[in-house]
């Protein structure tokens, strides 16, 4: 469906694909490929059809075919075409050519495709489909590409391998990365990532029942805003030194007159309050050694400390299949999984953690 109009494009068969308005009950035309249709991205701009080895870019406002982009072998269509008209990018895997066979006769031509189930490198071409022109390549991993997202405006652009355990955003065209995010620690396969409406978080589904949120925000804005959230903390929950008088005020509620005493309510809110504080000054602690030291250390190693975790984060009830999308006018996340279940979660957006199940249909 392109964004929220009447028109649709469906996958008759294989080979087969119908655009249809569905407000005046109509086909605008029918396609027929050589090979079976993979995906099929849209935008106010463009029809992008995705096959196992070729990408067909069409105008969209007249059906007429523009180009034809020769890729290796793409089985899982790993490809994103951006919904801005004004930065119209295509991006997928850049095609590897495969070595000459030593059985093929001297002047035979060989196909510039890769191994069988292979999408390419861990690098990704980034095509504008407006002019029809390759702008850039960004060496995004050293493993195969397996996902690629970009954001509503175009100025970012989301990557992941076959690993799966780093996600990286880079701005374009430049291709310079912004962000580098740590899903986990074992490898897994990732299915699914969207960004939000304002590109300020990065949600990442995998094989796992785990669905991770990102902020993207400046690595040192956000230890700044630790260190002064853990000052307001440690000021609020009274943890400051006494005075030698017996008599002095520690700033808690239950030294006003009349307020009631409990022990035990005191001492629980008390250590949850210093395990807090211990916790968020490890943190940040632990950026400045890696400010400090990472400029002496060679850049591979460098970036196994810079990643950062998610600031939320989705359990789902199984580890299956699945797309996730954020809500463009609240803090929410929509699941839909390949068992047939759509979730509505709350994201806390000052406090980050778990996040709360709302809704969920079947």
């Amino acid at each position: 469906m392109l964004f929220s109009t009447s028109l649709i494009a469906v996958i008759l068969s294989p080979r087969r694909l119908q655009i249809t308005n569905t407000r005046r009950e109509s086909t605008i035309c029918e396609l027929t490929f050589p090979t079976a249709v993979l995906a099929v991205k849209l935008n106010r701009k463009r029809l992008i059809v995705v096959l196992e080895d070729q990408i067909y870019v069409y105008d969209i406002s007249n059906m007429k075919l523009l180009t034809t982009i020769e890729t290796s072998p793409n089985p899982n269509a790993i490809c994103a075409l951006s919904p801005s008209s004004e930065k119209c990018y295509l991006v997928y895997p850049r095609p590897v050519p495969t070595s000459p066979s030593p059985f093929a006769p001297p002047n035979s031509t060989t196909s510039t495709t890769a191994v069988a189930g292979v999408s390419g490198s861990g690098d990704v071409i980034v095509y504008d489909s407006s002019t029809l022109k390759t702008i850039g390549m960004i060496s995004a991993h050293k493993s195969p590409i397996s996902a690629l997202a970009l954001s509503s405006d175009g100025m970012y652009l989301a990557t992941a391998s076959d690993t799966g355990t780093i996600i990286r955003v880079f701005s374009l065209p430049l291709g310079t990365k912004m962000f580098q995010f740590r899903r986990g620690t074992y490898p897994s396969k990732i299915y699914s990532m969207a960004f939000n409406l304002a590109s300020t978080m990065l949600c990442v589904s995998s094989a796992t029942e785990t669905v991770h949120i990102f902020r993207l925000v400046d690595p040192n804005t956000a230890s700044s805003a630790m260190d002064t959230s853990a000052s307001q903390m440690h000021a609020a929950s009274g943890l400051r030194p006494r005075s030698g008088s017996s008599g002095g005020s520690n700033g808690s509620n239950t030294d006003l007159p009349g307020a009631p005493f409990d022990a035990n309510a005191d001492n629980k809110r008390r250590s949850t309050s210093f395990a807090s504080l211990i916790r968020r000054s490890s943190q940040s602690i632990g950026k400045s050694v890696v400010g400090a030291v990472g400029g002496y250390l060679p850049q591979a190693v460098t970036e196994m400390w810079e990643p950062q975790r998610d600031f939320a984060f989705v359990r789902l009830p199984a580890a299956t299949k699945s797309v996730v999308a954020l809500s463009s006018n609240s803090p929410q996340i929509m699941v839909v999984t390949s068992d047939g279940f759509f979730y509505l979660y709350n994201v806390d957006m000052e406090n980050g953690g778990e996040c709360i199940l709302t809704k969920k249909y079947s």
